[in-house]
């Protein structure tokens, strides 16, 4: 019998007392009386929270409230929910039960012989972690909390994260009455990892029940779990204990205490642990064996396969298990054998299956057909149209910035580049499976996740799908505006309602393969000029009229020599160069007689989109600009053609040559905006070939390089200094979480990414930001 009303202890509760400690609490306690290692620590009781409430008479005004709530709109939801947590959070807790959690937290304190002891304060529903319902993440968890003031300020906090946005959105969409959903608070000693990570004792990849993943890194876990950081990762066979896959990551980024004392901080892993630490395995050997296990004596002891968080004590080197809670993704009847036909660089990730088709003759491309599996040596501008048929595509050669990899991004296809051989490998005719998240192709039609009828997910995402209104909606407010790339027009609708700010670059390229076909130069010299005009203005009007009135930014076109050829017509009016990647292209190319027509043709389009269809919103950006010079020159000619500069039209320009970094305040006195363009930019700076799967896979072509970076904040600067925008459209930001901070950190206006990282990036960017404002306030 507990001395207490309100507080249970770890080792007076069970799974039995969920209703009462809810998942996370009842999980805790369950570990600490099977003998493992646990933080100690209490839990605050669901009945804490509906003293509270009850007290307060905040049940009423919560009933009456969600009275009004209609789910689907997007207003009202907000309005409820932030009413809702501003009542909580105002409200007086009552005398009583706020005297006895201190109480406890001081019995606590003593029992393990340290005053203000500092916590982790959690929240834990009473429908939150049951092998049904994933409500993992719906509401908080704060850190390194020391003191009774500041200990009760984040237990109503926590109890106010019931009602948030996501959380009533979900119970309304899961069929959970919100009225049988109380919320618990777990106070936990902190551990203060020098490593931490989660271990599931069965492969969710796979989901092959004989092995287990473990994903670890510096510091606290909050890195692994967010995204924040690439972990190191082994695949281990349950019954031998042998290390099936090692993936040693590059991790750049730790969170660790705070010097404040309340809360955390990120910390780059060089500063703290040296920069070998960055490259180095994460686990010893004895760490390793340590985690596997415990994992295989946890799931014993729960009879089902779990999802750990642990983390090894920097001041004792002891290895605590945070939390176990079951995998919901998996069921155990059935093991699928997976046989490794190739593998690469994972470039756009996703799932693929359909059969082999193996072109090895660009004049076979027309031989692709609605979902089959395009394996190629290289991928080149005319396969596009062919490559939206695919269910995925797969190269021999390429890095993740080569054009297999970008178009794969656009489109939403899962691809696989640099996996050399695989043309050899992957038989016409065949069925297989491609892994784009982790670079592998599997024979046969693999890795489908047996599911309950109420699909859920293995982390911190929600079980159910958000209308795409609302998920724009809940999206955080970020200062450093979120821009989407984009290539192919049509694909505007798919992703119209992502909470992105504008499009900070649409590639032109798209529509001259896939609706005009021919090259510039050869309409003009048909007399099909006005065609061309039609067409690029049809593309373009149809992305600026769906995102109206957010900002468009239309790159020129960038086409190589080679690329060019391609088009019809092309073959006559194109030179062969040795290497064109650094050739005839940009600006180059439009101040020349031989394609200065072809970029008025580009220019007149943009002038019939602005004025014809009154689309505003669409400005202009040029492509690999080397020299002030042809720029003014390119300025005149747009000018000449009704595009001349000013309040009403902006022009950027690409920064991916050196000399506009060395340059960038003479350039920052010509343009409205800068966009870095990191792919070309990393390239010319390392003399690293982009397509180069060699040097992508030895870390030479990687915009993390500090060179690259010392680029990047030259030119921030220099723009920030003239008052001018500076943007990046490459795809280092989304990739790499660490170099994204970076930017933030240095002034940078905006970031453009691919579709399928504009939320994570906005998410992500919205932490850096706090972080940042959090440690001006704190700074003396």
């Amino acid at each position: 019998m507990s001395k207490y009303r309100y507080i249970r202890l770890f080792e007076e509760v069970n799974k039995e007392d969920i209703p009462l400690v809810g998942g996370k609490g009842a999980n805790l306690g369950e570990l600490t009386q099977m003998g493992l290692d646990v933080p100690p620590g209490f839990c605050v009781t669901s009945e804490a929270y509906n003293y509270f409430i009850a007290h307060t008479q905040l049940d009423s005004i919560v009933k009456e409230t969600m009275e009004r709530l209609d789910v689907d709109n997007p207003n009202s939801l907000t309005t409820i929910s932030e009413s809702l947590q501003s009542k909580l959070n105002e409200s007086k807790i009552p005398e009583d039960l706020e005297a006895e959690i201190i109480a406890a937290y001081r019995t606590f304190g003593k029992s393990i012989g340290i005053e203000n002891v500092q916590v982790a304060v959690r929240s834990s529903a009473t429908a939150e972690d049951l092998p049904d319902a994933s409500f993992a993440g719906q509401q908080d968890t704060y850190l390194y909390i020391s003191g009774e003031k500041e200990l009760m300020k984040h237990i109503r906090k926590c109890w106010a994260s019931l009602w948030t946005a996501r959380a009533i959105y979900y119970r309304e969409k899961q069929d959970f009455d919100h009225f049988d959903v109380a919320l618990s608070v777990v106070v936990q000693k902190m551990v203060n990892s020098t490593k931490s990570g989660v271990m599931f004792t069965a492969n969710p990849i796979s989901q092959d029940l004989n092995e287990m993943m473990i994903n670890a890194s510096y510091g606290l876990g909050e890195a692994v779990v967010s995204g924040m950081v690439t972990p190191d990762e082994y695949i281990v066979n349950k019954k031998t204990g042998e290390i099936i896959e090692e993936t040693i990551s590059e991790k750049n980024i730790m969170v660790i205490k705070s010097n404040d004392q309340v809360g955390t901080e990120e910390l780059k892993v060089e500063d703290v642990l040296g920069k070998d630490a960055i490259y180095a395995e994460c686990l010893t050997k004895e760490e390793l064996d340590n985690l596997v296990q415990y994992g295989l004596k946890i799931e014993a002891l729960y009879k089902s396969i779990q999802d750990i968080e642990w983390g090894i004590d920097k001041d004792t080197n002891k290895l605590y298990i945070l939390q176990s809670r079951p995998i919901t993704t998996i069921k155990e009847d059935k093991k699928e054998e997976l046989i490794v036909l190739a593998k690469g660089l994972a470039a756009s990730p996703g799932i693929g299956r359909g059969i082999v088709n193996n072109i090895k003759d660009l004049k076979n491309i027309d031989q692709i057909k609605d979902g089959d599996i395009l394996v190629t040596g290289m991928t080149n501008p005319d396969m596009v149209p062919a490559m939206r048929k695919c269910a995925g595509v797969i190269t021999d050669e390429g890095g993740r910035t080569c054009h297999a990899a970008i178009v794969s991004r656009e489109l939403g296809i899962p691809c696989i580049v640099g996996a050399k051989g695989a043309t050899k490998a992957l038989k016409a005719g065949e069925f297989v499976t491609l892994d784009a998240t982790r670079g592998v192709v599997y024979k046969g039609d693999v890795l489908k996740k047996k599911v309950k009828e109420k699909k859920v997910e293995e982390h911190s995402s929600a079980s159910f799908t958000i209308n795409e209104e609302m998920k724009s909606l809940l999206a955080p407010i970020t200062a450093t505006k979120i821009y989407m790339n984009l290539g192919e027009p049509g694909l505007i609708e798919k992703y119209k309602d992502l909470p992105f700010d504008g499009i900070g670059l649409m590639r032109t390229e798209f529509i001259f393969t896939n609706m005009i076909g021919a090259h510039p130069m050869y309409l003009v010299k048909t007399g099909q000029s006005e065609m061309m005009i039609e067409k690029l203005s049809e593309g373009i009007s149809e992305v600026a009229s769906t995102i109206y009135p957010k900002q468009l930014t239309v790159r020129m076109s960038d086409f190589r020599t080679n690329e060019y050829r391609g088009l019809q017509g092309g073959d006559e009016v194109e030179p062969i160069e040795q290497n064109p990647m650094i050739g005839w292209r940009g600006l180059s190319r439009y101040i020349s007689k031989e394609y200065e027509e072809g970029f008025r043709l580009e220019c007149r389009a943009i002038k019939k989109v602005r004025d014809e269809y009154g689309l505003k919103n669409v400005i202009a950006m040029l492509p690999f600009v080397r020299k002030p010079e042809e720029l003014i020159q390119v300025k005149e000619i747009m000018a000449q053609e009704g595009l001349r500069q000013g309040i009403d039209f902006k022009i950027w320009i690409m920064a991916e040559v050196p000399s506009v970094v060395f340059m960038a305040d003479e350039f920052a006195q010509l343009v409205d905006g800068f966009s870095i363009g990191s792919n070309d930019l990393t390239q010319l700076v390392m003399g690293a070939d982009r397509d180069s799967g060699i040097l992508n896979n030895m870390g030479y072509f990687d915009e993390r390089n500090e060179a690259v970076k010392r680029a990047l904040k030259i030119l921030i600067d220099a723009a920030n200094r003239h008052g001018k925008t500076v943007s990046i459209c490459g795809q280092g930001p989304s990739q790499y979480p660490e170099l994204a901070q970076f930017l933030v950190e240095s002034g940078i206006t905006s970031i453009s990414v691919n579709p399928d990282t504009v939320e994570y990036t906005r998410r992500l960017v919205a932490q850096v930001e706090q972080r940042m404002l959090l440690n001006s306030i704190r700074r003396p």
